[in-house]
């Protein structure tokens, strides 16, 4: 991401952050390997931000990033959230993860919560009731 993205375009949490009480962080292993992580930051009671989204590059497209994601959009279900958004890179390289989250359903968006207009930056959204 640091690589791809110019420094002010990058949303990506550190450890601290991660560490705040509006995030909850998960991650896939298989044995002693990670496979991926993913979070999930409460943004208000309704509205939720899929963060943190990784997955090693050598186990891409093996379902693990897959199963973060359906599980971070339970998690959002039964806290009871109406809407769950996030902001991933516009570049080439981004284009993977954005297919993944067309296919749960995610659809684009303007910007939410705190983030403005970037060029670098692509907005989503899944709204969780009908």
């Amino acid at each position: 991401m640091h690589e791809i993205s110019p420094p002010e375009s990058v949303h990506a949490l550190d450890l601290e952050k991660l560490r705040a009480p509006e995030i909850t962080f998960w991650t896939a292993w298989e044995n002693d390997l990670l496979l991926g992580c993913g979070a999930l930051k409460e943004l208000d009671r309704k509205h939720g931000e899929v963060k943190s989204m990784r997955t090693q590059v050598s186990h891409r497209r093996t379902g693990a990033g897959r199963a973060i994601l359906a599980h971070i959009i339970e998690v959002a279900k039964e806290r009871g959230y109406e809407r769950l958004s996030l902001e991933t890179g516009s570049a080439e390289a981004f284009k993977p993860a954005q297919k993944l989250y067309e296919s749960f359903g995610f659809r684009y968006c303007e910007p939410f919560g705190d983030y403005t207009a970037d060029p670098n930056s692509v907005f989503m959204t899944l709204w969780l009731v009908q």
